[in-house]
């Protein structure tokens, strides 16, 4: 399709220099630099949702209370206050708070030195980490917070 419309170049001009043509194809690749593509997008979906189903299992059959799992759920997005310090910093801080480093972390340094606390923190923080991943909350790129490696969050802005 020699005459097809650039639109990597973003110009209108075409390839051979012919006739502008129209055309309403988007790219297949997403738009935001650095996101995944669709199949890999809903496979790390799929993780964050296997994640989330094995943290739950693994927090009932812990022992520990749900109203302990039910107040802690939501401490991780603590760290959105950070983005009142800028994208950057934002972006940052949501990071370290939602890679799965951390809980995984947190969970056998509880199991290493035999502290239930530190456990069940991991197993809840990783819960909140896999149902982030599963609604498409991927980790942050700092230009602003509905930039992720999923892909954009929300509708494209119209402007």
């Amino acid at each position: 399709m020699a005459e097809a419309a650039d639109w990597r170049a973003g110009t209108g001009a075409t390839r051979t220099g012919g006739p502008r043509l129209i055309t309403t194809r988007r790219p297949a690749e997403p738009a935001a630099l650095g996101a995944t593509s669709a199949g890999v997008r809903m496979l790390l979906r799929a993780e964050g949702l296997a994640l989330l189903i094995g943290a739950l299992a693994l927090y009932a059959q812990f022992g520990a209370g749900w109203g302990v799992f039910a107040a802690a759920f939501l401490l991780p997005d603590l760290a959105l206050l950070a983005y009142l310090a800028g994208p950057r910093i934002g972006a940052m801080a949501y990071n370290a708070t939602h890679s799965t480093l951390g809980p995984l972390a947190c969970a056998a340094a509880g199991a290493l030195t035999a502290s239930p606390v530190l456990v069940a923190a991991g197993l809840v923080w990783a819960a909140h980490v896999g149902l982030d991943r599963a609604l498409g909350f991927g980790l942050k790129y700092w230009r602003g917070f509905a930039s992720t490696h999923l892909g954009q969050i929300g509708r494209p802005d119209p402007w």
